[in-house]
């Protein structure tokens, strides 16, 4: 079946993903260097999946969940498939080796958010792993569609931010929030792959190279980052400015850009300016430092 683990004899792991009618296109999960023409293989019958438990907290693994911190072994009594049913709808698809490290991230965050948890996954970056991805559809000779991913590269991405839930209450209320990083090429967020995970998620964060070279840190595109939550996740505070404290820092933006080729300027525009310089720095953090608030 799709998805099946196989096994060569020499030991090597691999993933079906093909299935043809006389044929098997099979992704190692491993070198592979000892298999020859000729080897055997054999269906295990089993899906991919990974032992889970507390001592994964604190821990750093690998994609196939194992320790790779020097601290040990990680004791676990059970085990949870790497791709599971999203809380709402799915798409079914198979993974190999290079996409387990995203689909384990959310099984064990999946663990923790059925024992009453709130969990936070960060995936750095999805752009890698669709690439990987492109590549081995061409190797597997898949029709190939806008910039050579294949048709179902969307359904990579889905399948795997649509299980970032709030649990009901009679599994927990736990829940699992799910922070995708995309890499852009010169900034452009119309690529496929970008579009495609903006189409998912409930807003982004857009982080310019220009603004971060100029020392504006952190380095956000006003202009482009969209929140679809909003106001509905403010307190009340940030709700009274937040929205015209955006429009003026775009604003400000634009002008800033016309200034540059600008001689003369009138008054308004300089106090326009003026502003926004200020403003700017008053939004300015390092790294290190921690803004708190209380809700009145």
């Amino acid at each position: 079946m799709a998805g099946e683990l196989v096994e060569f004899e020499e030991g090597t792991i691999g993933i079906a993903l093909n299935l043809e009618s006389n044929s098997v296109g099979v992704v190692l999960m491993g070198d592979g260097l000892m298999i020859q023409e000729g080897s055997s293989v054999k269906a295990t019958g089993k899906i991919a999946q990974i032992p889970v438990s507390e001592a994964y907290l604190g821990r750093v693994i690998n994609a196939l969940a194992k320790p790779i911190d020097g601290r040990g072994e990680i004791p676990a009594s059970e085990s949870r498939l790497i791709e599971s049913p999203a809380p709402a709808e799915t798409a079914d698809s198979p993974a190999t080796l290079q996409y387990l490290a995203p689909y384990t991230g959310a099984a064990l965050a999946e663990y923790f958010m059925y024992r009453e948890r709130h969990t936070l996954i960060i995936y750095d970056d999805l752009s890698k792993q669709a690439q990987a991805y492109r590549q081995m559809s061409l190797l597997l000779r898949r029709p190939p569609g806008r910039e050579a991913y294949p048709g179902d590269v969307f359904y990579l991405h889905s399948r795997l931010l649509e299980r970032a839930a709030k649990s009901s209450s009679q599994l927990g209320e736990g829940s699992m929030t799910a922070l995708p990083i995309v890499e852009t090429q010169s900034g452009d967020v119309s690529a496929y792959i970008p579009t495609n995970v903006i189409s998912i998620t409930d807003g982004q964060i857009f982080l310019s190279a220009d603004l971060f070279n100029a020392g504006i840190r952190p380095a956000i595109n006003v202009g482009i980052s969209v929140s679809r939550v909003g106001s509905a996740a403010q307190i009340k505070a940030m709700k009274q400015v937040a929205g015209k404290s955006k429009l003026e820092l775009a604003q400000f933006a634009e002008l800033e850009a016309f200034a540059q080729f600008a001689s003369d300027l009138d008054k308004a525009t300089q106090n326009q300016l003026a502003r926004g310089q200020r403003l700017r720095e008053l939004l300015k953090q390092s790294q290190s430092a921690l803004l708190r608030w209380q809700n009145r």
